[in-house]
């Protein structure tokens, strides 16, 4: 939900915020980030949980951040995103503040405040900045959309394992996940 008019906003913007409250910026549009339902933490947490434990089994050099985590995209001022799930393989993006420049691997669960962002504005934002592979995860539809190499997307549900395509074996098991 868009909170400030125009497009004319900026990191300072977001770091004046109130405390506790959350927000993204697009091209220097501000949108305001509501509190995730239970099943999204379930999600992020046991996903997450997975994604670093392979990383660890591998001894890989990826790291992997959960929400809130911040992402300057685009490394300039008008670009902030908060990603549910970001796995980073390049540590010299990282500082103590976030990830300056694009994640390896981007992880969203819809919410029902988030599906425009998600679904639309990130789709166009995580392929302009060189996101390597992207996941919509949607709860309500227990489906997977996945984009990787930024061709057709391609769709799972629930019940099919799902593989990460930035790393060599790792399969996702929705179904096992322990989810509500």
């Amino acid at each position: 939900m868009e909170i400030k008019g125009g497009k004319d906003c900026t990191i300072a913007d977001i770091e004046a915020l109130p405390e506790g409250e959350r927000a993204e910026l697009i091209d220097g549009e501000m949108f305001r980030m509501d509190a995730p339902l239970r099943i999204h933490q379930d999600m992020v947490m046991e996903l997450s949980y997975e994604i670093k434990s392979y990383i660890r089994k591998n001894r890989g050099n990826c790291k992997v951040y959960a929400a809130p985590f911040a992402v300057r995209i685009k490394k300039d001022d008008r670009n902030y995103v908060e990603p549910d799930i970001s796995v980073i393989c390049d540590r010299e993006k990282l500082d103590e503040k976030g990830c300056h420049g694009a994640p390896d691997w981007v992880i969203e669960i819809l919410s029902p405040s988030s599906t425009k962002m998600d679904c639309e504005r990130k789709v166009k934002l995580y392929r302009e900045t060189g996101v390597r592979e992207y996941w919509i995860v949607d709860p309500e539809k227990e489906s997977v959309t996945v984009y990787e190499s930024w061709n057709a997307p391609s769709h799972y549900a629930f019940t099919e394992r799902v593989k990460a395509g930035i790393f060599e074996n790792l399969w996702l098991d929705f179904s096992k996940l322990d989810l509500i």
